[in-house]
């Protein structure tokens, strides 16, 4: 295992210096304040009350695996087999499980720069090596097939929605990709995790063009339960039984409270305001932000707007250090993503309440007379 290559985050040092403020405005946490619906709370104290403490099996719960499948079906069109998905703790067990079953020491995965730092501490940590293609606005953030022929690949790992840009790859690019990708022995692997999350159109999944890629989601975003680690992998028909080996060597099975709460987590009534809550905030930040930095794009989906801070600084670093210093500000700097312009960026999460992003903007325009 290689962990020396393992980078923290940065954004994880703010979290613990903006809790020295007060009156501290947040805009660096990747996770939903909103709260996932009283039908899943109920769930929870359920599980509570009839001593649901057990392991469940690796693969998870049957009758939630059955609601991920009825999902996949009614959202996207594709039937997937209950024996296809697996619980994890977290998308982070997810990958795991992914990486075991499509990598061996010394592969490399294909990744995109800027993109979730996750990826490539996972694969570093597996001795797999990651391999970074830049993409900006002018390819919408997307990858495209041309970036994979430049490169001998055995995965590709893309996000869509992405963190931290908010793209979503557009339906005919997935499909090429995906096609290029089976037809070369590339294993594909898709983050899918903030589906549900969009804005003005859908996103599409894998599992649309293939039934050979590896799926991930997971119920800490659209579902509003990020401290519940609970995500799923969806994997091909015929690594069924490698997967299974490997989810009860890495962690037995998913939390099993989590996963009788994320019984009721599939609420449409309740889902629904969630999507119309972050297109609010995500209107208005962008709005805003537009008046102040240099925006590529307006997000299409998760909850996160990359913004282009290079008018007034050429170290996004040391900038959102002394916005949290001066103006007790929060932002994740660019350089968590990747190395590609990413010290021109910061991340601006919407996962707060409008009211509390407007006296961080306030702060923002008036420090930088903007």
């Amino acid at each position: 295992m290689r962990c020396e290559k393992m980078s923290s985050f940065i954004v994880m040092d703010i979290v613990r210096e903006a809790k020295k403020y007060d009156d501290a405005i947040h805009f660096e946490i990747g996770q939903p304040d909103l709260a996932p619906s009283d039908k899943v709370k109920s769930a929870l104290h359920l599980a509570i009350d009839e001593n649901r403490f057990s392991y469940t099996e690796s693969h998870g719960l049957l009758e939630l695996r059955e609601l991920i499948a009825a999902d996949y079906l009614a959202r996207y069109g594709v039937h997937v087999k209950s024996e296809q998905i697996f619980l994890t703790p977290g998308t982070s067990g997810a990958f795991l499980i992914a990486y075991g079953l499509s990598l061996k020491a010394s592969s490399k995965l294909g990744l995109s720069d800027p993109s979730y730092p996750c990826y490539k501490n996972f694969a570093h940590l597996l001795d797999i090596e990651p391999v970074f293609m830049p993409i900006g606005k002018e390819d919408n953030y997307e990858l495209h097939v041309e970036d994979l022929k430049r490169h001998k690949l055995d995965a590709l790992q893309i996000s869509s929605p992405a963190n931290p840009t908010g793209n979503i790859y557009s339906s005919e690019n997935l499909e090429k990709l995906v096609e290029y990708c089976e037809k070369h022995n590339i294993a594909f692997i898709s983050d899918e995790l903030y589906h549900g999350l969009t804005y003005e159109k859908e996103a599409n999944s894998a599992l649309e063009y293939s039934e050979k890629v590896f799926v991930i989601n997971g119920f800490s975003k659209f579902y509003c339960m990020p401290g519940n680690r609970l995500g799923w992998i969806i994997v091909p028909k015929d690594k069924i039984e490698d997967a299974k080996i490997i989810a009860q060597n890495l962690f037995i099975s998913a939390p099993t409270l989590s996963q009788y709460g994320a019984l009721e987590a599939f609420d449409s009534r309740h889902l629904a305001q969630v999507k119309e809550e972050f297109k609010k905030r995500r209107d208005y930040l962008y709005t805003q932000l537009s008046k102040i930095f240099e925006i590529d794009a307006k997000p299409q989906g998760a909850f996160y707007i990359w913004a282009n801070v290079s008018k007034y600084t050429d170290d996004s670093f040391e900038f959102a250090r002394e916005l949290l210093s001066e103006l007790h500000i929060a932002t994740t700097p660019g350089i968590d993503f990747g190395t590609n312009k990413t010290e021109q960026y910061l991340r601006f999460a919407y996962t707060r309440e409008i009211d509390h992003m407007r006296e961080g903007i306030d702060r923002l325009k008036d420090y930088l007379k903007a």
